[in-house]
């Protein structure tokens, strides 16, 4: 009699525990709690410059309390979307510029201009008339790089392209990545693509102080050794400040280079942050320390 007691205990013990397990199971299958993994959408992938504040104010609730963007991605972004515009100098055409006509520049030939400082036919055929003598010094002084720069986001605004990406006459450019990048993004908000060169922002000196405000600014900029990108709404908000020459008035201002410029403009004047990409390399940056999934 014991030892049947203590079997018909065990197979009790048993029958409890395994009903148990299928009453889990059952809950987890029908409750949806368990699910196939899914496509990474926009929310996730959103650059770390992006604050959680950022996302939850930019963001409305979708059909079925899912999130989506207030504003919708516009349709996919294109080749003939993009300004790619190069900054060169008469003293590099020759040792730089074949390079980049026989490479990138084959995949991007209508929508690549060349920024130089000088009349130069052979490049002008070359080029099929895509070479622009900005009238500049050939120096690389602050105040020669801020011309540059100042002809270069005149032109974009004359253009009725979506995105204006500025890149030297050392960088290659894998043009169909960069299409694909810039289709994160929508060109009719205030987009500043790129990557800074130093780990902190930028302190400068305020030199136009006014009561209540602080000695100093600080701010991000995207260095233009590695190339960086604007969307025409951001362009166009520049306009009343940098266009028509006056980038070089405040280059002189604030006595600093064309990129540092360009973030001075935008993230301390129209208050729109960087948003960092980190597939945009200069050569500033270690190869050893580059992660090899970052040049695809």
């Amino acid at each position: 009699m014991p030892r049947l007691k203590k079997t018909l205990q065990s197979l009790i013990l048993f029958t409890v525990v395994f009903c148990a397990f299928i009453a889990f199971h059952e809950k987890i299958f029908t409750s949806g709690d368990l699910s196939l993994p899914k496509e990474v959408g926009w929310q996730e992938r959103a650059p770390r410059s992006l604050s959680g504040d950022y996302l939850e104010t930019n963001l409305v609730e979708g059909p079925g309390g899912g999130k989506s963007t207030a504003t919708p991605l516009p349709a996919t972004t294109s080749i003939n979307d993009l300004f790619i515009s190069v900054k060169t100098t008469v003293h590099y055409h020759q040792a730089r510029l074949p390079v980049i006509l026989k490479t990138w520049f084959q995949l991007a030939s209508q929508q690549t201009w060349f920024f130089t400082d000088s009349e130069d036919e052979e490049f002008q055929k070359r080029t099929n008339g895509h070479m622009i003598n900005t009238n500049c010094s050939s120096s690389h002084n602050r105040k020669a790089l801020c011309c540059k720069m100042s002809v270069e986001l005149d032109t974009f605004l004359d253009s009725d392209k979506k995105w204006f990406c500025h890149v030297d006459d050392d960088n290659y450019v894998n043009v169909e990545r960069l299409v694909q990048v810039l289709g994160d993004y929508n060109h009719q908000e205030d987009w500043y693509l790129g990557k800074p060169s130093i780990r902190t922002p930028l302190e400068i000196l305020n030199r136009e102080p006014k009561p209540h405000t602080k000695p100093h600014i600080t701010f991000w900029f995207a260095t233009g050794g590695a190339g960086f990108c604007l969307s025409r709404a951001l362009a166009l908000k520049m306009m009343p400040i940098a266009s028509g020459g006056r980038f070089m008035g405040i280059g002189e201002k604030i006595r600093l280079p064309d990129d540092v410029t360009m973030g001075y403009i935008i993230e301390h004047l129209l208050q729109k942050p960087l948003t960092v990409i980190d597939q945009f390399h200069s050569h500033l940056e270690p190869m050893k320390f580059i992660r090899q999934e970052t040049f695809h």
